[in-house]
């Protein structure tokens, strides 16, 4: 009864066997392996962007912040919501290999809106030179919250960042989650909605590190580069992130294990609203949701062995409401989910 992040579940076995054969023999290194030259031409393919330049790192992290630092100049500023994943988790990162600040975009949901991103938009680069320039926007796909933008929503949003010259990042880690959600294809969901720069993950879905950078318009190509090398993230043993990616798409293993995670996190959501002992601050749309109940039932739940992350401590007052949050990664499965449940319910 893991429910604490999809960080945690283990890699796919598909994975591991795909690095026990790339650490056969030799490879050339720093992404000059022939498993990555296959990865781009996948990636490719899957995103339907022949020119699409493609990169791997190791961790989100360095995936959102290098892309971030290739589209931001340090004296712009890069919009995203209070909630978004670089703002929350990245500790400043973000600003670190970009050199810019992070303009908040209020949210409703866990969303930032065309209204709020155009207002947030307006009030930067008013004060000529002693102000900050206008620069990326970065969404978060799945928000931290759980909550998933519509492909609409999306396209809504990349016309307002394009109405003032402005690029769209998009921080995929739960890319392959979203997309299950909405049913659509990694191009709809990206450069068809106006998306400049993905983050396509693979960490919390399966993989045991690596991340894909993937941007559409391959001016970026060669700064990107330079930044991944200058930041300490290219691998000299290149092969073993690309063959973790190659696993990842052969087969579309990346979109079945996010079914998975997606069908164990709708048995968890539906199993709680059956209950009516939780309320959900937002709702669930993905494999991550946060859910509002007493002390008493987290001290209950808890007790029986669930792992998942509480908001408030675990002692104290037990009529308290305190939330929770709740992860499925793709080996959780129906019984993980039915464990966790009856636990609440006994």
């Amino acid at each position: 009864m893991f429910f604490a992040s999809d960080n945690s579940g283990p890699a796919h076995p598909s994975v591991m066997e795909a690095l026990t054969r790339a650490n056969e023999g030799y490879r050339f290194g720093y992404g000059a392996d022939a498993e990555m030259d296959r990865v781009r031409d996948m990636i490719r393919d899957l995103f339907e962007a022949p020119e699409a330049a493609v990169y791997l790192v190791a961790t989100g992290t360095a995936a959102n912040s290098i892309a971030l630092g290739t589209l931001a100049q340090p004296w712009e500023t890069i919009f995203c919501t209070k909630l978004s994943h670089i703002n929350e988790d990245e500790c400043n990162a973000p600003e670190f290999y970009s050199g810019a600040k992070l303009t908040m975009v209020p949210d409703e949901n866990a969303k930032m809106t065309p209204a709020t991103l155009t207002a947030t938009i307006e009030g930067e680069q008013t004060r000529g030179v002693h102000g900050p320039q206008r620069g990326p926007v970065s969404i978060t796909q799945v928000t931290e919250k759980g909550t998933v933008y519509t492909v609409e929503e999306l396209k809504a949003l990349t016309d307002v960042a394009k109405s003032f010259g402005l690029t769209t990042h998009l921080d995929g880690a739960r890319f392959a989650n979203a997309i299950v959600t909405l049913g659509c294809t990694p191009a709809e969901m990206t450069w068809k909605a106006g998306i400049d720069c993905v983050c396509f993950g693979g960490t919390k879905n399966g993989l045991m590190g690596v991340e894909a950078v993937i941007f559409f318009d391959p001016k970026h190509a060669w700064e990107f580069e330079l930044r991944r090398k200058r930041g300490a993230h290219l691998f000299s043993k290149h092969r073993y992130l690309s063959a973790q990616m190659e696993a990842y798409l052969t087969n579309n293993l990346w979109h079945e294990l996010a079914t998975q995670a997606n069908a164990s996190g709708q048995r968890l959501a539906d199993g709680l609203r059956a209950t009516n002992a939780v309320t959900f601050p937002y709702q669930p749309e993905a494999n991550l949701m946060f859910f509002e109940a007493t002390r008493a039932l987290h001290q209950k739940v808890r007790a029986a062995g669930a792992e998942y992350y509480l908001m408030s401590p675990l002692e104290g007052d037990a009529d308290e409401i305190v939330m929770g949050r709740l992860v499925c990664d793709w080996s959780v499965g129906a019984d993980g989910v039915d464990a966790f449940l009856a636990a609440l319910t006994e």
